[in-house]
């Protein structure tokens, strides 16, 4: 192991492996391009299993992780642990507690990403879930970014926000996405239920297939003249919304 702008990496193929096999909690893995055969089906194989996701890299971007021998294949370790939504969901139920879940679209640069975390835990999110692929990594530039609120939030990797979107719909969750293309604004709501928010890239936006599964689509009303929001502040903007009507409630 080593250690590069503060994030531990695992360097080889062998320790990679094992890593993923005992279930050492990995952020993502990182293949050199070009690079075939078992050993690469058995890695594609562990971290599908894992949930872990898989990115090819070229070699001038893997070497910038160790200048040893890394065979072709580096993992960085995570700086938080990740939570199943399942069990986040119960929790909340279990406890009396009304859910406020974030769902962040490929949310891709890590001062969003933190930004958002810091306004989740100053509103009351009780997590925030994100794709294991498309999606910014959680590592000491994010954690930074959030004044550590990474650290104290349950975070939620999902392989497929589609099914996560309905999981939560079944366990009574509404489901609201923000859109530029919406007419509904967010004020007019009633955000004192049960909720997971949607929340997309700045470039764009909340998709498609998850728009048109939300149980709502909302706008943040602003001036024509400006250029949108982005998705940090306005992410700040719709949780306090949640925020003042819960605490009016």
């Amino acid at each position: 192991m080593t250690n590069n702008s503060k994030n531990v990496i695992i360097i080889g193929r062998n320790p990679v492996l094992e890593a993923l096999n005992e279930s050492t909690d990995i952020e993502r893995v990182y293949l050199l391009q070009g690079i075939t055969g078992e050993f690469e089906k058995i890695l594609r194989h562990l971290c599908r299993k894992k949930e872990v996701p898989l990115q090819v890299i070229p070699k001038e971007r893997m070497s910038k992780f160790s200048t040893a021998n890394h065979q072709g294949v580096v993992a960085l370790k995570t700086s938080i642990p990740y939570y199943k939504v399942e069990d986040v969901v119960a929790h909340c139920y279990e406890n009396g507690k009304m859910p406020l879940l974030l769902i962040l679209d490929e949310i891709t640069d890590v001062r969003n990403l933190g930004a958002i975390a810091r306004s989740a835990l100053s509103f009351g999110a009780d997590a925030l879930i994100v794709p294991t692929t498309g999606s910014a990594p959680i590592q000491s530039d994010s954690i930074k970014a959030s004044a550590g609120a990474l650290l104290k939030l349950q975070v939620c990797r999902s392989t497929s926000l589609v099914n996560t979107v309905k999981y939560l719909q079944d366990c009574g969750i509404t489901v609201m996405s923000s859109s530029l293309e919406a007419k509904t604004p967010l004020a007019s709501l009633d955000l004192n239920l049960p909720l997971a928010i949607v929340v997309g890239s700045e470039d764009e936006g909340v998709k498609e297939h998850l728009l048109r599964m939300s149980d709502q689509r909302f706008i943040i009303p602003q001036l024509p003249e400006m250029e949108s929001l982005n998705v940090s502040v306005a992410t700040g903007i719709i949780l306090y919304e949640v925020y003042k009507q819960r605490l009016g409630s």
